[in-house]
């Protein structure tokens, strides 16, 4: 069964994710459990955590439905003690938080060098990263999502993705997260069957479908191999919608979260209902 959904809003607090999800005919949702803009953001509180819990049970959403991201300022692979320090412990509030809230993932992207350090060494200080956060953490998956590969940040390739795997002492914890207009962005060509086949092949042999947690389904506005990270709404970009229709009718990616992170918020209901048709 396929769980198809968006990343939506906790205006207002976490325990809306659901409903606004619910609103949306969503089977799955993302959300974030802090302002993702901020270092330090208030506890959740047991009004927060009830509410949710009784949210996702009201509409029916269990755990394996939910993709919850961090911070887009964390940096797990910063090459300057400080910034590394700051972002191991904002990374542990996070996933201390899903732990309150008793998800199973959290999604993130894996660092990026700063072009202060070498590649093999960020990808080492992610994994270490990783971790020093799991042995403090008891039930939460990281969920690694691989990038376009824009700037210094690292993750695009799959070779890198199973770079960090590899360094990750429990590897029960670690996941991956593949969005599809950074895997065209960075090079890997899936608008096409033949393409989508021989790239998911390779994604098998380097890093195996054991290990994929989640998905992001965006079109892309640049390129392919374009190196930038710019989503557009599905069947609008450069992508088209056959790579779509090739998930939705594939079983590999039954029974995990499928996420919209589209531009347009208001088409969410009728993206979400047009890749429900492609299955």
């Amino acid at each position: 069964m396929k769980y198809v959904g968006a990343h939506v809003s906790t205006a207002g607090g976490v325990e809306n994710a659901p409903v606004n999800a619910y609103n949306i005919g969503a089977t799955a949702f993302a959300l974030f459990t802090k302002n993702q803009r901020q270092w330090v953001a208030k506890p959740l509180n047991e009004e927060n955590i009830c509410l949710f819990h009784e949210n996702c049970e009201k509409y029916g959403y269990t755990p394996k439905q939910i993709l919850p991201h961090d911070s887009y300022l964390i940096n797990l692979g910063h090459p300057e003690k400080e910034g590394l320090e700051k972002s191991r412990m904002a990374f542990l509030d996070e996933m201390e938080r899903c732990e309150q809230l008793g998800l199973e993932l959290l999604n993130f992207h894996p660092g990026s060098h700063l072009r202060k350090t070498t590649e093999e060494k960020c990808l080492k200080t992610i994994a270490e990263s990783l971790n020093w956060v799991l042995k403090k953490t008891k039930r939460v998956i990281a969920v690694i999502e691989n990038t376009a590969g824009q700037g210094s940040n690292l993750g695009f390739s799959f070779y890198q993705l199973r770079s960090i795997i590899d360094q990750v002492d429990n590897k029960s914890r670690v996941g991956v997260c593949i969005d599809t207009c950074h895997a065209y962005s960075a090079g890997y060509e899936i608008k096409t069957t033949e393409g989508f086949l021989s790239v998911f092949k390779e994604f098998d042999e380097v890093v195996g479908f054991e290990y994929l947690k989640g998905m992001h389904l965006n079109d892309s506005k640049k390129e392919f191999g374009s190196r930038v990270d710019r989503h557009e709404s599905l069947g609008e970009g450069t992508l088209g919608l056959e790579i779509f229709k090739n998930i939705m009718k594939d079983k590999r990616f039954d029974g995990i979260p499928l996420i919209l992170e589209t531009p347009d918020t208001n088409k969410w209901a009728e993206e979400i209902n047009l890749l429900k048709s492609f299955s």
